[in-house]
């Protein structure tokens, strides 16, 4: 009698590394989602809640305009009241810090300073320690002000009126900042060595922005509207996004839609653009969700 084969069990490369955050609103704690699920003992400690709030208020600011996002943010995530202006706060802190292997905080180097958390203070009392600093922007620029919109702005991401869809910076500013907490710890363990690393939010936009950089993005390019193969395109019912970007999916949908196609130019056509927009056009979602099944055409419908 067959077997039904176990699911492989998930990596936990972070089992027994204890990370300790002090980064507010959402690129930390979305670093700490993925922090926890490689396996890593996330605590997180917040200022106390604004005075004159009820008994319980979070201290960060996601807790207070967005309930939703910071439950899930902090599912499973142990959060602690600490006042790191206070001597009391300050000696919680430092004992906590004892304890840990990695720091992640999301302040202005200045106000690190302030608290004394700067790296030297720190590297000093706490040797073993390393810091992964999200900031706004790299290097001598970290002081300045900014928010996810306007590190996209720099980096060419925010093309019109309409804001962008989803906070693509602080979103790739936690991806990095997971891997560079993934980094300190290999380095610890092949160096036997603590370490600094600056996580910059306008740098993870950069890197967003390079396929637009190379054109790929632009209207002139393949996949930024002139391939009559990946557009978004109005149907019957709505709408549908064709990704039918390989040459035997660029043919499954030309032939489907019954047009002509002898070489791949013939895709940045605008009569190629004109014919496929005028057949799907005339499907309803349901006929294009079966055909794209039937055809092997890469394409999902909306509303």
């Amino acid at each position: 009698m067959a077997t039904t084969p176990r699911p492989a069990p998930t990596l936990k490369p972070l089992r027994g590394v204890r990370v300790l955050s002090l980064a507010l609103n959402l690129p930390g704690p979305a670093a700490f989602m993925r922090l926890k699920a490689m396996g890593a003992t996330c605590v997180k400690a917040e200022p106390p809640g604004p005075k004159g709030a009820p008994a319980g208020t979070s201290g960060d600011p996601m807790g207070q305009y967005n309930a939703q996002a910071y439950a899930t943010l902090h599912d499973g995530i142990k959060v602690v009241t600490i006042d790191l202006k206070s001597e009391r706060g300050q000696a919680t802190l430092h004992k906590e810090l004892a304890r840990t292997d990695v720091l992640l905080t999301s302040f202005r180097p200045s106000a690190l300073e302030k608290l004394q958390l700067g790296w030297r203070a720190l590297h000093k009392r706490h040797p073993a320690l390393s810091v992964v600093a999200i900031v706004g922007a790299p290097g001598a620029r970290a002081e300045e002000p900014g928010h996810d919109l306007t590190y996209l702005a720099d980096a060419g991401l925010v093309t019109g009126l309409d804001l962008p869809a989803t906070l693509f910076a602080d979103m790739g500013g936690a991806l990095m900042a997971s891997e560079a907490v993934l980094k300190a710890v290999l380095a610890r363990k092949l160096r036997g060595q603590s370490s600094f690393q600056e996580v910059a939010l306008s740098e993870a936009a950069a890197w967003l922005a390079l396929p637009r950089s190379w054109g790929l993005t632009q209207p002139s390019g393949a996949v930024g509207g002139a391939h009559a193969g990946y557009r978004v395109y109005p149907c019957k019912d709505g709408r549908v996004a064709v990704a039918a970007l390989e040459p035997h999916f660029a043919a499954s949908l030309c032939a489907a839609a019954q047009v002509p196609l002898n070489s791949p130019r013939d895709l940045f056509k605008p009569v190629t653009h004109a014919a496929i927009e005028a057949f799907l056009k005339g499907q309803t979602r349901q006929q294009l969700d079966r055909l794209a099944v039937e055809k092997d055409i890469p394409l999902h419908t909306l509303a």
